[in-house]
């Protein structure tokens, strides 16, 4: 959806803008930038199960409209409380955690809302061209994001997210589709619950999803440290300007793009889990790159900003490569009735990962330094590509690519 792609490219200036708040701004380090990380994600840890027995509940298009709405209002208050000096690590983490439950109906709504715009056939075509969008976004957003923050300062630069959310929820309002009658909404709480069992059954047990699911949680727990190092790492430790963190971390973007550009045809020549399982490759080199640029001398700014931009182009090339087929794959085997409880489930549980993994990655980092907690995410990376290795995913040569 386009009113999806909007938001995105705000949302990548604001995940840079407020780490280098805590860093720049509030004297944190990466004990801080984790809490940070793991506050975003705390409302999936804690409600996501129920918010998708919940959102399944109803049309799926109010809802994401109204969460945008109440997203473009959290940001506006960071440099509100700015200006008026009450702005405080605590103050910052309230209203992301706040922020973070906005986003999490937003995910379950939109995510179940794609199933009901786009025939089944088409599913992954239509992940891979959200995934152009969205990687587009988040080669423009860090970069957008490191000019701002030099220019206004970080407090200011969350006011473009802000911005690009009241616009996605104005061409999500304009969109026109017909969406079955909401169920009724006064069940009994012994109801829900057994709907939010029903979902992670299925998720974990009647599907065809546990290996795909596992990978993934593995996956994030990795992602956690690299999203935990990136801004201490570049800010401090190879002395980097926020515009030459924005740029490398822009290679993260570049490479989501073409990965999105030959998902399909690597898809249809390996099939989908294969092709799931060379990403999750990519992210081991990643991790690897990413480490390397401690090796580079003093001075060499230049330098450190290549091998930290390789490691990012890695990434993203393997999220681009990957997403649009787990979306599919996961969709196309799960009825309309469970969209949003499987979506939810899932999500739930990355999320949570982040919210445990991330605190837990900055100590890491304060204990053994930014390379070593990089190797330690490698190590991670390559484990969840171990699960997809399983007789029962590497038998699924299915292409679900058109």
């Amino acid at each position: 959806m386009d009113g999806e792609t909007v938001s995105a490219a705000g949302s990548y200036v604001t995940v840079l803008a407020l780490q280098t708040l805590v860093v720049l701004d509030l004297g944190g380090d990466a004990q801080d930038v984790g809490w940070l990380n793991s506050s975003r994600w705390l409302p999936y840890l804690v409600i996501g199960l129920l918010v998708g027995a919940w959102v399944d509940r109803w049309a799926r298009r109010p809802v994401i409209i109204a969460t945008d709405l109440a997203r473009a209002a959290l940001l506006v208050a960071i440099p509100l409380a700015w200006w008026a000096g009450v702005l405080t690590l605590p103050a910052l983490l309230a209203v992301v955690v706040a922020f973070g439950a906005a986003s999490l109906f937003n995910d379950a709504a939109s995510q179940s809302f794609v199933t009901r715009l786009v025939p089944r056939p088409r599913l992954q075509q239509a992940h891979a061209r959200l995934d152009t969008g969205d990687a587009a976004a988040q080669t423009t957003g860090p970069a957008l994001a490191g000019g701002l923050v030099s220019l206004v300062g970080a407090p200011l630069a969350v006011l473009v997210d802000a911005a690009s959310f009241l616009l996605s929820a104005a061409v999500v309002w304009r969109l026109r589709v017909e969406e079955p009658p909401a169920v009724d909404r006064r069940a009994r709480p012994s109801h829900l619950r057994r709907e939010v069992a029903a979902g992670v059954r299925w998720v974990y047990r009647d599907s065809r999803l546990p290996q795909l699911a596992v990978s993934t949680h593995v996956w994030f727990a990795g992602q956690a440290v690299l999203g935990v190092v990136i801004a201490p790492y570049a800010l401090v430790e190879l002395g980097l300007s926020a515009f030459q963190l924005g740029v490398a971390v822009a290679c993260a973007g570049a490479g989501a793009v073409l990965g999105a550009a030959v998902t399909g045809a690597v898809g249809r020549l390996l099939g989908t889990g294969p092709t799931i399982a060379a990403a999750r490759v990519l992210a081991v080199a990643a991790a690897l790159a990413t480490a390397g640029a401690a090796s580079v001398g003093a001075g060499e700014q230049g330098t450190a900003v290549v091998v930290l931009a390789t490691g990012q182009l890695l990434s993203g090339l393997g999220m681009g490569l990957s997403n649009s087929h787990e979306m599919a794959y996961r969709q196309l085997r799960t009825p309309d009735r469970l969209q949003a409880r499987t979506n939810t489930t899932m999500r739930s549980v990355n999320r949570g990962i982040l919210v445990v993994a991330a605190p837990a990655a900055g100590l890491l980092v304060v204990l053994v330094g930014n390379a070593a907690a990089l190797l330690v995410a490698a190590a991670v990376f390559a484990m969840s590509v171990g699960v997809l290795l399983t007789p029962t995913m590497r038998a699924d040569r299915s292409t679900i690519s058109t």
